[in-house]
């Protein structure tokens, strides 16, 4: 089964990113149990570069494809997971990377459309919330991707968002902030 190419964010409106993500359909690793088989001597990087023992996955349609099977456990580790079969894989940080952003609408009516670099598609809202760390190099935003999976908001992301909440268009009661998909999320880490 071919992976579909990865969509230009700048050139979708946010309808066509809603159709985008509906038709989207993911395997269901979160019904798959087979036994843990081992390592699968895989890791994602802080920066979200994909690795496989030790050299960095060079086709982006294999790390795509990699990203669908890809489930986080109770125990807050991370699995590749197969009806079959269940292997460890090493994340450093957050295992999808938000490369890409796009604003439609202003003040409570804002959406805002993630790009991550697997190119799936997420709108921040309640099911898919922003959250902010502070972190040794300043404030370490995260959206929830699925199932316990977040994407690290790529520093230049991040710079747009924090000039969009500081343009005072998206403050809140609890101060700098920014709405999407009718739902606020405070600038500052809680």
């Amino acid at each position: 089964m071919p992976m579909e190419p990865i969509p230009d964010l700048a050139m979708l409106d946010l309808a066509s990113i809603v159709k985008l993500m509906e038709e989207r359909r993911l395997p269901p690793v979160d019904r798959w149990n087979p036994s843990h088989c081992g390592d699968a001597e895989m890791r994602i990087a802080r920066d979200g570069t994909w690795y496989h023992q030790g050299s960095p996955i060079g086709r982006p349609t294999m790390v795509r494809l990699f990203s669908t099977v890809l489930r986080r456990e109770p125990d807050s580790g991370f699995v590749l997971v197969t009806p079959v079969e269940k292997l460890s894989i090493e994340v450093e940080d957050a295992p999808f990377l938000a490369t890409a952003l796009k604003v439609e609408g202003k003040g409570r009516a804002t959406r805002l459309a993630f790009q991550l670099n697997t190119g799936d598609l997420v709108t921040a809202g309640a099911e898919h919330p922003l959250r902010f760390e502070e972190g040794e190099d300043g404030p370490r935003p995260y959206l929830h991707v699925r199932g316990g999976l977040e994407a690290l908001v790529a520093r230049p992301v991040y710079y747009e968002l924090a000039e969009l909440a500081l343009a005072g268009e998206q403050s809140g009661s609890s101060g700098p902030g920014l709405w999407s998909d009718g739902a606020f999320f405070p600038l500052a880490a809680a």
